[in-house]
C-alpha cells in the first residue's frame, strides 16, 4: 500500500495543550482509568512523532488523533482508540514491542502489531496490484480482490481493519496537501481496497466518505459536475432528509405502525456509479435522496406504502414489489419513488426487519453485487458474521466480553502470499512452496528444487504464512519427486497440486512405473520388517485386479507408503508354513493375558514379548510356554521358533494381538548414515516431535559412517512407517528400517 509518512526537518506539531483539549472532547462513556490510558498513549507518541508528517503535510500526531476521532465516532472501545494513536510507533522506536507490552498490555500491543503487519504488502502493491498495468481486466479485478482478502486474513482482531479504515479516512480528508501524483495513487488504492472493505463490514459512513473523497481526485470534473447538479450543500441535504423522516415517523405513529425509519442523502460516488451503470442522465435518477422504513410484518409494509403514496405523489413506473416477486437471490422489499417536499424526488424502501437482515447479512447482501466479481460462498458467510459482530457492538459496547468477539479465525483456512513481482496468491492453510509453484505454473512445479521465503532459503515442506514473499528456485529441466506424494512428509497441501504430480507420473512409461513400484514396495516391506507377504492380496485390498497395475500405481505415486502400511496392518498372512499347529489348540476360547495378547487355550498367564524378534502389530505371532516365565510371544517367522526341536513344539500356542487403543509395543530400528556432528541430536528431535518414546540407543561410528540401533515404543505399523519415512529425510541418513 502507499506509504503516506515521511520525515520533515521542521513540522508544526501538536503540543500538550492541544492533546488535553482533544482528551476533554472525548465522550463521558469512557471511564477515568480509560482516559488515563489514552493520555499515556498521547504522551508516549508526542516525542516520537515530533518532526514527522504525512506526505499530505499533516503533522503525524495530528493525523493519529484525527484517526482516533473517527473511531470515537464509531463508538469503539478505549483499546482501539489507544492503538490508533500508537499505530506509527513501530516506525520510530527500536524497542517498541517491549515498551508497548510493559506500558499498555498485550491486547493493545497486539492491535499495534497487527497494523504493522498489514503494512507488509506496501512495497508489492505499488509494483503490481492496483498500480500495475494488467493485460486483462479480469486479472486486475482478481488481484484487487486478493489484496482485500489478504488484508482481512493477515489480522487476528478485526479492530485492526477498523483502525486502518479510520487512518485512511483521516488521510483522505487531508489529501489536498499532497502532490497530484500521490493524490491519484492514494485515491486509487482507497477506492479499490479500503472503501470495499468498509462496505463489506457495513461501516457505511466511512464507506461513503472514502468513495466521495477518492472520486474527488480521480474524476474531479465529473465530481464537480454532479455536485453542482445537486445544487445543495451537504448539510442542507441532510436537513432535508431529517425533516422527511420526522414527518414519516409521525404519520406511522398515528396509524399505529411500529416502525424504524432511516434515511440519507445519496452520496456523489453512488450517484455517478448508478449513472454509469444504467447509462442515464442525472435528471433520470430518483434515488438521490433515499428513505428506508423497517416494520414488523408484511401487512405493515403495504400499509406504510399506502401512507407514503398519500403523503406525496408517486412517480410513474418507479414502483417495484420485490415482496410478491422476490429477486433471484431472494431479496425482498418494496421500492417506490415520490415527489417529496420542495418538489424533490425521494426513493423509499419498505421491508420487514427479517427481510432487512437477509438483505444486509444473508445471501441477498448486495455488497458483492455492487463490487462485482465471482461469488465465494464461504468468504461471503465470513463477511456476514463480521458484520453481525460490528452491529452487536453498538448494543454491548460496554461489555468487555464483546472484545473477544472481534478476535476471529474466520479467514484462517486460507493463506495469502506474494510473488517476487507483488502478485497475491491464495493457497489453502498449511500450503508449501511446492503448492505455490504449482499454482503459478505446472511446469514450474515440476522443476522446483528449492525456495526462498522473504529472502531466506527454506525447506520445500515449509508451511507458508500470510504476507510472505515466495521465490521458487528451479532447474532448467526436471521432474517431480515421488516423495512429494507422501502425505507424512508434508510437501503438498493443495489437492490441485497433488493431482498435477500424480498426472505426471501416471503418463510415464508403464514398465518403468512397474519396476519403480516393485522397488518401492519391497523397500517399504523391508523397512517394516515384513519378510513374507502375499502382495496380490494387498493389491486386491486396494481395488487392483492385477499385481502389475498395483505396482505401476505405486510407481506413479497414486499409492503411498502410508497406504501400503495401513493395508499391511489390516491384512497380514502367516510368515512361515514350517510352524506346525500347536498340539493343544483344542477348541477353547482364547483368553486375554494381562498384556492384552489373546492366547488360545490358557488362562490368565503372564506373557512377555520376546527380545530376539521383537514382535509388534500386525506381525503374525505365536506363544511359547516357558518353564517359569509364563508365555513368551514370538513372531511366527522368528528364527528361534523355526529351529525349535520337534520335542518342544508342543509348548507352542496360537496367539493374536488383542489389547486396546493406546497400547504400545517395543520394536527395534536400525539407521545407517554418513556421520556428522549433530546427527544423533537431529534424530532425537525427530523422536520428540513424533512423540516416540526411545527405550534404548546403541551407536557405532567407524570410517565416517554411523550405525545406530534404537528400541522404540510404537502403537501400530502405520506409526512405524511414518517414522521411518521421516528418518530418511534427515540429512546424511542412508537407510532406516526395522531391525530384528
Amino acid at each position: 500500500m502507499v506509504s503516506v509518512r515521511h520525515k520533515l526537518a521542521s513540522t508544526s506539531g501538536t503540543d500538550a495543550g492541544n492533546i488535553e483539549s482533544w482528551l476533554d472532547s472525548l465522550p463521558r462513556a469512557f471511564a477515568p482509568a480509560e482516559i488515563e490510558v489514552i493520555r499515556h498513549a498521547c504522551n508516549l507518541a508526542e516525542p516520537l512523532y515530533a518532526g514527522q508528517a504525512e506526505l499530505t503535510g499533516t503533522p503525524l500526531l495530528q493525523h493519529a488523533l484525527g484517526a482516533a476521532s473517527v473511531l470515537v465516532g464509531m463508538n469503539m472501545d478505549f483499546e482501539t482508540i489507544t492503538a490508533a494513536i500508537l499505530h506509527a510507533v513501530p516506525e520510530y522506536s527500536d524497542n517498541w514491542a517491549e515498551t508497548l507490552k510493559a506500558s499498555f498490555g498485550t491486547s493493545i500491543y497486539s492491535l499495534v502489531e497487527g497494523i504493522s503487519r498489514m503494512e507488509q504488502i506496501q512495497e508489492f502493491s505499488e509494483i503490481e496490484g492496483l498500480h500495475g498495468k494488467e493485460k486483462k481486466k479480469g486479472d486486475h479485478a482478481q488481484q484487487i480482490e486478493s489484496l482485500r482478502k489478504m488484508l482481512l486474513a493477515m489480522v487476528e482482531d478485526i479492530r485492526v481493519v477498523l483502525i486502518k479504515l479510520a487512518e485512511r479516512t483521516q488521510t483522505m480528508r487531508c489529501l489536498s496537501g499532497a502532490n497530484a501524483d500521490l493524490q491519484q495513487r492514494i485515491a486509487r488504492e482507497t477506492r479499490g481496497i479500503f472503501a470495499p472493505l468498509a462496505n463489506r463490514l457495513g461501516v457505511w459512513q466511512i464507506k461513503w466518505e472514502l468513495e466521495d473523497l477518492a472520486l474527488r481526485y480521480l474524476e474531479p470534473d465529473l465530481y464537480k459536475k454532479v455536485a453542482r447538479l445537486l445544487d445543495e450543500r451537504r448539510v442542507d441535504r441532510e436537513q432535508y432528509i431529517a425533516d422527511l423522516l420526522a414527518r414519516l415517523q409521525e404519520e406511522l405513529r398515528q396509524a399505529g405502525i411500529k416502525a424504524e425509519v432511516t434515511g440519507r442523502p445519496k452520496h456523489i460516488y453512488s450517484i455517478i456509479n448508478k449513472m454509469k451503470r444504467k447509462q442515464v442522465d442525472f435528471s433520470e435518477l430518483y434515488d438521490v435522496r433515499a428513505v428506508r422504513i423497517l416494520v414488523d410484518d408484511i401487512k405493515d409494509c403495504y400499509t406504510a406504502l399506502g401512507l407514503v403514496h398519500n403523503l406525496w405523489q408517486p412517480i410513474p413506473k418507479e414502483f417495484d414489489d420485490y415482496i410478491a416477486n422476490p429477486k433471484s437471490n431472494n431479496y425482498r422489499s418494496l421500492h417506490t419513488a415520490v415527489i417529496g417536499p420542495r418538489d424533490l424526488a425521494v426513493e423509499v424502501q419498505i421491508r420487514t426487519n427479517e427481510m432487512h437482515h437477509h438483505s444486509e447479512l444473508g445471501v441477498a447482501a448486495h455488497w458483492r453485487y455492487k463490487e462485482g466479481g465471482k461469488s465465494d460462498a464461504r468468504f461471503d458467510e465470513k463477511i456476514s458474521w463480521l458484520r453481525q459482530i460490528l452491529e452487536w457492538k453498538e448494543e454491548v459496547a460496554d461489555s468487555s466480553d464483546m472484545l473477544e468477539q472481534f478476535k476471529s479465525e474466520l479467514f484462517h483456512d486460507q493463506v495469502y502470499v506474494l510473488t517476487p513481482q507483488g502478485k497475491v496468491i491464495d493457497l489453502p492453510k498449511g500450503a508449501t512452496p511446492v503448492d505455490f509453484a504449482y499454482t503459478l505454473h505446472t511446469d514450474l512445479g515440476h522443476r522446483t528444487r528449492g525456495a526462498k521465503v522473504d529472502g531466506s532459503i527454506v525447506p520445500l515442506n515449509y508451511k507458508l504464512q500470510n504476507g510472505q514473499r515466495v521465490e521458487i528456485l528451479s532447474a532448467k529441466q526436471g521432474s517431480p519427486s515421488r516423495d512429494w506424494l507422501n502425505p507424512t512428509l508434508g510437501y503438498l497441501q493443495s489437492p490441485r497440486a497433488r493431482a498435477k504430480v500424480r498426472h505426471w507420473f501416471r503418463y510415464q512409461n508403464f514398465d518403468e512405473n512397474v519396476t519403480q513400484g516393485r522397488t518401492q514396495l519391497d523397500r517399504e516391506l523391508h523397512r517394516l520388517g515384513i519378510t513374507s507377504i502375499n502382495q496380490e492380496k494387498i493389491a486386491q485390498k486396494l481395488n487392483f485386479h492385477k499385481l502389475e497395475d498395483f505396482l505401476a500405481a505405486i510407481g506413479r505415486g497414486d499409492v503411498s507408503d502410508y497406504q501400503i502400511a495401513q493395508t499391511v496392518q489390516e491384512e497380514v498372512t502367516p510368515k512361515s508354513e514350517e510352524i506346525v499347529k500347536p498340539l493343544n489348540s483344542r477348541p477353547a476360547a482364547a483368553q486375554s493375558s494381562p498384556t492384552g495378547i489373546l492366547v488360545e487355550g490358557v488362562g490368565n498367564l503372564l506373557t512377555k514379548l520376546a527380545k530376539c524378534c521383537q514382535p509388534a502389530p500386525p506381525d503374525s505371532i505365536v506363544g511359547y510356554v516357558t518353564r517359569d516365565r509364563g508365555v513368551t510371544i514370538h513372531r511366527r517367522d522368528c528364527a528361534g521358533m523355526l529351529r525349535l526341536p520337534e520335542g518342544r513344539r508342543g509348548r507352542m500356542l496360537s496367539a493374536e494381538w488383542g489389547g486396546s487403543k493406546g497400547d504400545t509395543f517395543t520394536v527395534g530400528i536400525g539407521v545407517e548414515a554418513y556421520d556428522r556432528q549433530g546427527l544423533l541430536r537431529d534424530l532425537g528431535d525427530l523422536f520428540v516431535r513424533e512423540k516416540i518414546n526411545v527405550t534404548r540407543v546403541n551407536t557405532l561410528s567407524k570410517n565416517n559412517q554411523a550405525k545406530m540401533q534404537f528400541s522404540i515404543e510404537i502403537s501400530d505399523l502405520e506409526q512405524l512407517s511414518r517414522l521411518l519415512a521421516l528418518i530418511h529425510q534427515v540429512p546424511n541418513v542412508i537407510t532406516a528400517r526395522r531391525h530384528v
